[in-house]
């Protein structure tokens, strides 16, 4: 039997996630297996919640990584803080939006959405139109919707919703790393995101983030949460503490990975990061107009690290992707939903984000197209 190992070849991965991994990282992942609750594993473990409390912006005690990707975030967030016939608001204007809606639905909440079009931002005026309607017990919103490249207003929006009694959820899986964050200053009761977007860590984990706030919720809720293995009443025994109590068996290895790829992050300097994001962003649309290629998003609302790019007439999404993962060994990405056949998403996340990367899937559109 042949080793299916020995066929996968590098590829240059510029879709939507996951994002291209460093040596240093890849190479982390293949330190000793140490047991969960080895000294030495600890540490690493109370130095990623320092690290991510700096990326996100936060003083939170509660800040971890979850076991699993980012939808175990997003589920880890709404258990936790939904019960049964609560009244929920989904600020949705993508698929990660809708998504939220589907996973409040299954846990028995009274779930409002506004539900904008795809590729354009939420607008503040829905919101107030919303709570001066009704009052919410939780809101939620993606801060970086992947599915369309638009990047929705947190300074604008928070300011809103802080004027509600609702916990305030947000989706930064996109944004975390490539974009600000201030999780305290916009006054966010949770926050989760994942390692393979602009962490540039494969992926596995998604760092979540509880405010005091949120906290209380959890521990003062009138039912069990409803999912053993996302309960943050145990896991949060195991990752805090001087006592550390078993919960389930931490990824050891992808931990390692995390540990890496933030420090890496903090090393290079955290607004040098969101500095190289923003101008790969801006080097790809000067290539992208000699090729006579348009964004779908207006200008103020794109997100530097994914790039929604409008599919010329007549030209076959699929066809292109396939050629650029055939023969060129790169992948992107093609539109979700709505958008499917009519966008191709480009990713610049993290050790994708570099000038050689945007030359070389210029070249190979400009030999295809």
């Amino acid at each position: 039997m042949n080793n299916l190992l020995n066929s996968i070849n590098e590829t240059l991965l510029m879709g939507p996630g996951p994002s291209s991994v460093s040596p240093q990282v890849y190479s982390s992942i293949g330190k000793s297996t140490i047991g969960h609750l080895d000294p030495k594993f600890i540490e690493i473990m109370d130095a990623i919640k320092i690290q991510l409390q700096t990326l996100m912006g936060t003083n939170n005690e509660l800040t971890i990584p979850i076991s699993g990707t980012g939808s175990a975030g997003m589920e880890t967030c709404f258990v936790n803080l939904i019960e049964k016939n609560e009244n929920v608001l989904i600020l949705n204007n993508g698929v990660f939006g809708a998504r939220m809606i589907d996973v409040c639905e299954r846990l028995g909440a009274n779930v409002d959405s506004i539900n904008q079009k795809w590729g354009e931002p939420i607008i503040l005026d829905m919101i107030q139109k919303k709570i001066d309607d009704k009052k919410y017990d939780l809101i939620a919103i993606v801060h970086a919707e992947t599915s369309t490249g638009v990047l929705n207003p947190m300074d604008e929006i928070a300011k809103l919703i802080n004027t509600t009694d609702a916990l305030f959820v947000v989706d930064a899986v996109t944004s975390l790393a490539g974009l600000p964050i201030h999780m305290d200053a916009w006054g966010i009761d949770a926050l989760y995101s994942g390692t393979q977007k602009c962490l540039s860590c494969p992926p596995g984990l998604s760092p979540v983030s509880f405010s005091e706030r949120a906290i209380h919720k959890l521990m003062n809720r009138k039912n069990k949460v409803p999912n053993w293995y996302l309960d943050l009443s145990m896991i949060a025994n195991y990752w805090s503490g001087k006592k550390r109590a078993y919960h389930h068996t931490a990824p050891i290895n992808m931990v390692y990975a995390l540990y890496q790829a933030l420090y890496d992050i903090i090393q290079e300097g955290v607004d040098n990061v969101f500095e190289k994001h923003q101008n790969m962003h801006e080097y790809l649309l000067i290539k992208l107009n000699e090729l006579n290629l348009e964004l779908l998003v207006e200008k103020q609302y794109r997100l530097p690290m994914l790039n929604a790019i409008k599919i010329p007439e007549g030209v076959s999404d699929i066809d292109v992707r396939s050629c650029l993962l055939k023969d060129y060994n790169i992948e992107i990405g093609g539109g979700l939903g709505d958008l499917a056949g009519q966008v191709w998403r480009v990713g610049l996340m993290g050790y994708t984000a570099k000038k050689e990367n945007v030359d070389r899937l210029f070249s190979a559109l400009s030999s295809i197209l």
